[in-house]
């Protein structure tokens, strides 16, 4: 039997298991050793480069500490009170609730980098909400997991990292370069929002209240500021991204700390609506104990768990495409296009057809080195091409069949996978749109970064 039909057959044999649920890392582990034996690639090689991936400096930990302070900002109240205020200013408009959920989504990502984690966070707190509020509980599912595609978009990111040190670009570039699209993916969801709430009469309206959005602007202080500094502190150079989320965490830490105490001294103030609560009360959150760290620490553990061999995993699946041409003959069919739009264009709807069957880190370590120069040769600036791949990367979280985002949104709101397709789609059109928006007009990525 020739090696092309045995390859062909251990790809079918994968896509069955993935298909019955056996998890994704799995799936590439087993494609990757059975592809190992029959082009004969040293089997130990594959525990040599895992490894490696993973000794290759200091960097790595920022991953791990933005997915640790996504936990703890949710864990102090930080995220309660950036969806209060988010809220706040848009529950005046019909679908209000559902466009703060998609708002808040914005600003955590500004904190924790994690689309997973965002939609976790969102779609738990909010789901429950929006169907109180009269929204059908489908399309508040669908909400959170559409609102969490903009985790990896909106600096920091963890996707952005990892893209930065395969193709050896600046990581605070990347960061500032994700701001405006990702501002614009929110900005098209939220109007899908209205029109989809707007036709079919969800959610009540609030009156817009100066006074509560301005006590809500002062809850989420501490929100604010941890964006602002991880910002701050990324697009001036004063820390590198890793450094940033190093200074984020011990951030949150403080204040859990310090507000946990404050708390129970304030009683029943911080209990009670926004509208009779104090100023002074608006200034403190919930917090946590020194007994809470563990616990954290534990489930941020989990999630990098998951994240961290599956990106090794996929390193050597790339190395063991390579082996097998597959970079040549990607490669030779997108340079064959010829011209700027064709290869862009092309390279965008491989993108899209593989997030629909891979999560966001195995379709960058395995496609970004094969695109990423072609576009360059091509004249697509390195940057501008690093937003528009990521930005199809996270539009697959909410594409079917894998659509991570719609896994999540499953799990915490109780909602059925398949039940949540019908409104994902809509947002999935809108996301599109913003994707080809940012793919034709290069400023919006490279227009808040410094000359170059």
């Amino acid at each position: 039997m020739e090696d092309s039909t045995i390859i062909t057959l251990i790809s079918l044999g994968v896509t069955l298991l993935f298909m019955f649920g056996t998890p994704v890392l799995l799936v590439i582990f087993y494609w990757v050793v059975g592809c190992s034996f029959v082009i004969s690639l040293p089997l130990d090689n594959t525990g040599a480069e895992m490894l490696n991936v993973f000794n290759k400096g200091f960097a790595r930990l920022a991953m791990p500490l933005f997915i640790l302070t996504g936990d703890l900002i949710n864990k102090s109240g930080i995220a309660r009170r950036l969806s209060d205020f988010a809220y706040s200013c848009l529950g005046w408009l019909r679908g209000g609730l559902a466009m703060a959920a998609i708002g808040a989504c914005g600003l955590f990502a500004a904190i924790s980098g994690s689309n997973s984690a965002t939609t976790a966070t969102i779609g738990s707190m909010l789901h429950p909400e929006m169907v109180k509020g009269g929204y059908d509980e489908r399309f508040a599912a669908a909400t959170a997991a559409a609102g969490g595609t903009v985790g990896i978009i909106i600096p920091p990111s963890i996707i952005f990292i990892v893209y930065g040190f395969l193709m050896n670009l600046p990581i605070s570039d990347l960061f500032v370069a994700g701001i405006i699209p990702g501002v614009l993916m929110v900005l098209g969801m939220m109007v899908t929002c209205f029109i989809i709430c707007s036709i079919n009469g969800w959610g009540f309206l609030m009156k817009l209240s100066f006074m509560r959005v301005l006590k809500t602007a002062i809850g989420a202080w501490l929100g604010f500021f941890a964006i602002g500094l991880v910002l701050w502190g990324i697009y001036t150079g004063k820390f590198s991204p890793t450094e940033a989320a190093g200074v984020t965490v011990g951030f949150c830490i403080i204040i859990g700390l310090i507000s946990y105490p404050l708390n129970k001294i304030m009683g029943s103030a911080l209990d009670a609506p926004i509208e009779q609560k104090s100023m002074t009360s608006m200034f403190v959150v919930e917090g946590f104990t020194a007994f809470d760290i563990p616990s954290i620490v534990v489930r941020s553990a989990q999630i990098t768990g998951i994240l961290a061999p599956l990106i090794a995993v996929s390193v050597v699946m790339q190395q063991v495409l390579s082996a097998m041409g597959a970079q040549e003959t990607i490669g030779g069919f997108v340079t064959g296009m010829g011209g700027y739009y064709p290869v862009l264009f092309t390279s965008m709807a491989m993108v899209f057809v593989a997030g629909m069957i891979l999560e966001s880190l195995p379709v960058t370590i395995i496609l970004a080195p094969i695109l990423a120069p072609i576009a360059a040769s091509v004249g697509v600036d390195p940057i501008h091409f690093s937003v528009i791949f990521l930005v199809g990367a996270s539009i697959g979280f909410i594409t079917p069949p894998y659509g991570l985002n719609l896994y999540v949104a499953s799990g915490v709101t109780g909602v059925p996978y398949f039940r949540l397709l019908r409104y994902s789609s809509m947002y999935l059109i809108s996301l599109i749109a913003v994707w080809i928006l940012v793919a034709l007009t290069p400023e919006l990525a490279l227009w808040l970064l410094p000359a170059r």
